[in-house]
């Protein structure tokens, strides 16, 4: 049977791919190697694979029930208590050979084995529970491992390799289609900004694919920090400068573009990003409005450090709903 050779780091994102373009034989068995997943094809499919830049082997491959993943779970765990086992998230999350899941209640003694059920059936090294979300002024997750032993892993995503430690760094996947937008930024020849760079969640695509001249990439986590300086080095750009510390102690002016990637308290940031940023210049700004106000919460904040006639607000993009009527926005506001 032929097989397509997928590395781990891209495994999250090209195996589904190959499901649901009809590639990979989805009754078949996925094996491990190293560093690879081995994929079966269906019959004739290897070119399609070859031509998404996999490479192609010949292997034997195990037919697997025809049950979903969810099913086979349940079945294996059925003999836990009721409250356990009614606990057991049906969804998750892939970062590369990662699975994140979200535990109802506490799963107490049974950790352990609910992680290496997760991992079995879903063909993962590890297994991590969120416990908590995000908090504080660093938005650290709450994550702790079932089962495997090593947390760290790499995202692939629009062409970016973000490397990082899912118990020490958060990572919004709900960002994706804003972290994609920055690839398609006209950025010629720009100095662009990032006040919260994280491990290069937008810093990374502006660098790659947008022609800016020079990203200052500001992190104040140390944790994200150094994942940030190892993201630059592995997908290979030159143009970014990575600063550790607190963004209002930037002494960097005339920045053609800067990105404010945080919510909540995004506002304290906006006079700092004043100092900074020239007039025509561009502030891609992050925050979280109810619905029927962030259009004017945005007009009051702007005009608040602007003054009326300072500025004006291009576009305004709902980025993922983030509470009951509350949303996540990103403006892109012209300094006047």
């Amino acid at each position: 049977m032929k097989l397509a050779v997928v590395p781990v780091g891209a495994a999250s994102q090209m195996i589904p791919t190959l499901i649901s373009a009809g590639i990979a034989d989805p009754g078949a068995k996925i094996s491990k190697g190293a560093g690879v997943r081995y994929v079966p094809l269906r019959e004739g499919r290897e070119q399609d694979a070859a031509e998404m830049g996999l490479g192609v082997a010949d292997g034997d491959a195990f037919k697997r029930s025809a049950r979903t993943p969810q099913r086979r779970i349940t079945e294996r765990l059925s003999h836990l208590p009721a409250d356990v086992l009614n606990g057991l998230p049906m969804r998750w999350e892939f970062v590369g050979d990662i699975v994140i899941i979200r535990l109802k209640g506490s799963a107490g003694p049974h950790k352990a084995e609910i992680g290496a059920a997760y991992a079995e059936e879903l063909g993962v090294r590890t297994v991590c529970a969120d416990t908590g979300g995000v908090s504080g002024e660093l938005r650290k997750p709450a994550t702790e491992i079932l089962y495997g032993d090593n947390a760290e892993s790499i995202r692939l995503e629009n062409g970016i390799r973000y490397k990082f430690d899912v118990t020490k760094i958060m990572f919004a996947s709900g960002n994706t289609d804003e972290r994609n937008r920055m690839c398609k930024l006209d950025c010629k020849g720009e100095t662009v900004i990032d006040m919260f760079a994280g491990i290069g969640y937008f810093t990374l695509p502006i660098a790659k694919f947008t022609g800016a001249k020079e990203i200052i990439a500001c992190e104040k986590n140390p944790d994200s920090f150094r994942y940030l300086e190892e993201n630059i080095r592995i997908n290979g750009v030159t143009n970014v400068t990575p600063v550790l510390g607190d963004n209002r102690g930037l002494t960097h002016r005339g920045a053609d573009r800067i990105i404010m990637g945080y919510v909540q308290r995004t506002s304290e940031f906006l006079a700092k990003a004043k100092e900074m940023i020239k007039p025509g210049g561009t502030i891609h700004y992050h925050d979280t409005f109810y619905v029927s106000e962030y259009r004017e919460r945005l007009d009051s904040i702007f005009s608040n450090v602007f003054g009326t006639n300072g500025f004006h607000i291009a576009g305004v993009r709902e980025v993922k709903s983030f509470a009951p009527s509350v949303s996540h926005y990103v403006a892109d506001v012209t300094v006047l």
